[in-house]
Order: C-alpha cells, then sequence, then structure tokens
C-alpha cells in the first residue's frame, strides 16, 4: 500500500463571494459559482495515485467511475485532484488551512481529521446495505471511541512467503506454523544452503511497525489494546523480542542488523532467491513471480498453538468532511464507488485486495485469484494499526525508528523508552 506515484498538478477551485461581473465570467468558466446557478453540485476528491507510470494512474479508474456516475447522476459533478502518496497529506493541510475543504479524501488515515470535528460519521454517508458489506474487521478498524469515521477503500494483509527451492535443499518438506520449526528450518539453511539469509528481519525505519506489530501479535502481545492505550512494553512483547534476539539475530539467522534493514531491502533480496523466509503483503506476489522465484505462502507462525490465530492488516481510507454542506450527495457517491464491479476494478488493477463481502466471495471464487488465497483468507481475522488514535502518526514513527533496538542486548530497554514516549504522545493528542 501506500505505493509512491509522481506529483500531479493541482486542480484550483473558485473563491465565494465573488462581484456579479466576476461571477458573470465564472459562468462561462465552469467554476464553482456555476453549480450554484444551475442546480448542480460539485463534489470534490482528494485521492492518492496508487500507479507509477501515466499507463497504470489511478486517473484511469476515476475517470471510469466518475464519467458512469455523472451519466446516472446528472446534478451531481464530482472533480477528482489526484496526488502522489508523498504530497497528498500536505497537500489536504495547505487545503484546510486555507479554507478550500473537500468534500472527501482517500488517503491513509482518519484520526486527526475525527479529532478535529471536520468529518461525518460513516452512518451518514453510507447506506445501510453498504455497511452492511463492508468487512466487519476493516468497519471497526475504522472506528473511534465506538463510531465509525474513516470508511475502507482497499486492504493489505501479510501471509508468510517462502522459497520452496531453499526448503527443498535443506530438506524441509513442509512451511512451519511455529517460532521453534522456524528457527529449526532457519539453522537447517544456514547450514545447508550457504549465502542464503534464513529469515528477513526488517526492522529498519522503512515499516518496522509492520514487522514489529507481526511478531507482537505472535507472541500473544499487541502495540495498543482495544482500549487506545499503547502496550508496547509488555511482559508479552519483552519475550517475543527476546526471543528475537536470541534465536534468530545472535544465532546469525537473519541479517546482521535488522535495525538498519528495510522492507524493500527484504523483498528485493527474496526475489533475488538470496533470502528464504519473510513475512509479505501481495505486492511481493508478483515480485516473485517477475523473478521467477517458486515461492509458497503460509499463515504466518505464532509462538504455539495457545496463541490466537489472527493477522496483520493494513488499510488506506476514505473520509467524508462536514464543511461544504454536502452530506446527500456524497452519500449517492460512496454508495455508487462501493458498488461490486467499482471495487472489483480496481482491487484487480493494482492486485489489492478488497474491504467489501460481495467483492471478496467474488474473488475467492472466480479463480483469477489464487495466488492471493492466503490473503483473502486472511482477511476477516485482520487486526490493525491504532488507526482511531490521533497520536498514531507520530507513535508510527517512534516505532519505524527505534523498534529495531529491541532485538539488540538492551531491548527491555528499548521497549520502556518507547512506551513512555508512546504514553507521553498520547496524553498531548487526547487533550488536544
Amino acid at each position: 500500500m501506500n505505493t509512491p506515484a509522481r506529483k500531479r498538478p493541482l486542480r484550483t477551485s473558485c473563491r465565494a463571494g465573488l462581484s456579479a461581473a466576476t461571477a458573470a465570467v465564472l459562468l462561462l468558466s465552469g467554476c464553482g459559482v456555476v453549480d450554484g446557478l444551475s442546480g448542480t453540485v460539485t463534489l470534490t476528491l482528494v485521492a492518492a495515485d496508487y500507479g507509477d507510470t501515466e499507463a497504470n494512474s489511478t486517473s484511469h479508474f476515476w475517470d471510469d467511475v466518475v464519467q458512469r456516475f455523472q451519466a446516472a447522476n446528472p446534478d451531481i459533478k464530482v472533480s477528482v485532484d489526484l496526488q502522489s502518496w508523498s504530497d497528498i497529506d500536505h497537500h489536504v493541510a495547505d487545503l484546510l488551512k486555507s479554507g478550500h475543504t473537500p468534500d472527501l479524501v482517500q488517503t491513509g488515515g482518519f484520526a486527526d481529521q475525527v479529532a478535529a470535528g471536520r468529518l461525518y460519521p460513516a452512518t451518514d454517508v453510507l447506506s445501510i446495505d453498504a455497511q452492511a458489506n463492508m468487512i466487519d474487521a476493516f468497519s471497526r478498524a475504522g472506528q473511534v471511541l465506538g463510531s465509525q469515521y474513516g470508511i475502507p477503500f482497499v486492504a493489505s494483509t501479510r501471509v508468510f512467503f517462502y522459497n520452496k527451492t531453499v526448503f527443498a535443499k535443506a530438506g524441509i518438506t513442509a512451511p512451519p506454523a511455529t517460532w521453534d520449526e522456524l528457527r529449526r528450518d532457519a539453522e537447517l539453511i544456514k547450514s545447508k544452503v550457504p549465502g542464503v539469509i534464513p529469515y528477513a528481519l526488517p526492522l529498519g525505519p522503512e515499516e518496522s511497525q509492520a514487522e514489529s506489530m507481526i511478531w507482537a501479535m505472535g507472541g500473544g502481545g499487541a502495540l495498543a489494546d482495544n482500549a487506545g492505550n499503547y502496550t508496547i512494553d509488555t511482559p508479552q512483547n519483552r519475550a517475543t523480542f527476546a526471543w528475537l534476539r536470541t534465536n534468530l539475530v545472535q544465532r546469525h539467522l537473519t541479517y546482521a542488523d535488522p535495525a538498519a534493514t528495510d522492507r524493500k531491502t527484504a523483498f528485493n533480496d527474496f526475489a533475488a532467491g538470496k533470502v528464504a523466509m519473510l513475512n509479505g503483503h501481495p505486492g511481493l506476489v508478483a515480485k516473485a513471480v517477475a523473478a521467477k522465484i517458486d515461492y509458497g505462502t503460509t499463515a504466518i507462525p505464532r509462538r504455539d498453538a495457545s496463541v490466537k490465530d489472527a493477522t496483520f492488516g493494513v488499510a488506506d481510507w476514505i473520509m467524508a468532511f462536514k464543511a461544504n454542506g454536502h452530506r446527500a450527495e456524497i452519500k449517492k457517491f460512496l454508495n455508487f464507488l462501493y458498488e461490486q464491479e467499482n471495487q472489483l476494478k480496481f482491487d484487480e488493477q493494482y492486485n489489492l485486495l478488497p474491504v467489501t463481502q460481495d467483492t471478496r466471495q467474488e474473488m475467492t471464487s472466480n479463480g483469477r485469484h489464487a495466488d492471493l488465497a492466503e490473503f483473502l483468507n486472511a482477511l476477516p481475522t485482520a487486526n490493525f494499526y491504532p488507526y482511531g488514535d490521533p497520536s498514531w502518526d507520530k507513535v508510527s514513527g517512534m516505532v519505524k525508528k527505534q523498534i529495531g533496538n529491541a532485538v539488540k542486548d538492551d531491548g527491555d530497554q528499548a521497549l520502556a523508552a518507547l512506551q513512555t514516549a508512546a504514553s507521553t504522545e498520547a496524553a498531548r493528542a487526547r487533550k488536544g
């Protein structure tokens, strides 16, 4: 998710309070004033671009959706402002600061806008049928204090990847289901397949919050509890990172310094046949296929059978803003957007996972997505970052930079320091 793309030019909107002469000019130019005189409403949507070339730009998806929606709803226009992932949050902040609040934003989070009181709850802008069609785990992840504001748009889960060729050379006949089995397999690979890193443990600053959360869940812990309190430094998490330190890092079964190893490096090394096992998202499928790696996927190993079977999920979100008073028009557009035809087109174009039940059923049964079967199966039990906590963006940044220290000799102190910093930031955010 959050695939980087080039920045696109901003489509500017017109300001209210214009003179009659200026309004007459704008009547010919198609700006916002015309909407009021013609009886139409223009919705503004700021969206992230998931493509990285003109050919696969998300603009093609939105152009098609908007064209069909406007044909069915001639009194509603939709203007799409497409931005790269590296620019979109800053761009939205600039729009809000200048008083040009969009009607809809599709990006990676929502909690800060909920805290500022800017959003419609999902119940105001989705039909009952559309709400019921959402996969429950994702609807819950979009909640703040029991009310849903984040509307999931696309999803990703993580599964365990392994190199079948390396496994065969090491004499391994089945992927590991527990940590002890993972360590045993890693030791076999180290001894029998030299030059291959047995398990990639990317705890560098690119996306270590994901890898650390996966391992925390596998050990019966979490980064935050259901009440939104950070639980980084707990007995369960101390035991998990101690296991990683003594069973993988100190035995040289992973990279020499996981704290300096990013996910991109791990993915590239897997595609080059240099890594035997790692946790990955659907994007790794295409990379492995392109590199002709004979790979397999399975559920992520847990400490043991006593730990609840759950997976790590990520979602990107849509937010509906109240400022322009376009609730009815937003509701019409969102209900159209979440029809199966539109969701399926987007998910298949970018090899992402659905957030609606009917789309998941279609992708599971139509025979075109066998490579995503393990990911699709994991969707209903997905666990998420604490998206609803307005402090999460900053805490996530802290985790990215510091969690790698938890597998070093002073790992317990690293967890304690992170816990203190996260709790302080959470208290500050709640005070506003």
